[in-house]
């Protein structure tokens, strides 16, 4: 084997762990920084996975600590009318309706794609539904139709026909959406579910 003259690379100072063709070993600070890495990165895939998924099915609710909580279905306060009290407004043309108004679907039973049942009965004649999701409860037994102006109680009445079953009532527990409509076992029964 050749022998080479010595140069300053071949003295090296021992305090700095250098090996071989003077690489240093690998220091516990990397092997902890990347398993720190990995761990945020592992955590921010299931959470956009379970958002993704929530977007796909309404059996599926994501819900972010601090910006608020499910709440059970509010109990009626009022006896449901059995008889519209006013005429049923079917048709989304010959109602005044807010800006920008839109109608809640809640599946409140644990039939999958109920909620996307109910909508397909309302859109077809025209009506604008916003969010189709999953209820806090799944033991839901009849339909409620929910509206919180007063001058809605006609479309109200309307959701109730399309719907083919149900009662309506005046509430404020779903604030912000003028009408929220919590489909429950009878609109199972009466559409195959």
């Amino acid at each position: 084997m050749a022998e080479f003259p010595r140069d300053r690379f071949d003295e090296t100072p021992d305090q700095l762990g250098r090996v071989g063709a003077h690489r240093a070993a690998r220091s516990r600070r990397g092997v902890w920084v990347a398993t720190a890495w990995a761990a945020l990165a592992s955590g921010v895939l299931v959470v956009v996975g379970i958002y993704l998924l929530s977007l796909i099915t309404d059996r599926v609710t994501f819900e972010i600590p601090g910006l608020g909580t499910a709440e059970p279905m509010p109990t009626p306060t009022e006896t449901p009318s059995a008889a519209p009290t006013v005429e049923p407004i079917t048709d989304p043309a010959l109602a005044e309706l807010p800006a920008g108004f839109t109608i809640t679907v809640l599946n409140g039973t644990a039939v999958d794609g109920l909620g996307g049942t109910a909508r397909d009965l309302l859109t077809a004649p025209g009506w604008p539904v916003g969010t189709v999701t999953a209820a806090a409860q799944t033991d839901i037994e009849n339909t409620v139709v929910f509206y919180s102006d007063p001058a809605l109680e006609g479309v109200a009445a309307g959701m109730v026909a399309l719907l083919g079953v149900g009662t309506f009532e005046q509430s404020d527990a779903f604030p912000g959406a003028p009408i929220t409509i919590v489909v429950g076992a009878d609109f199972a029964a009466a559409n195959g579910g």
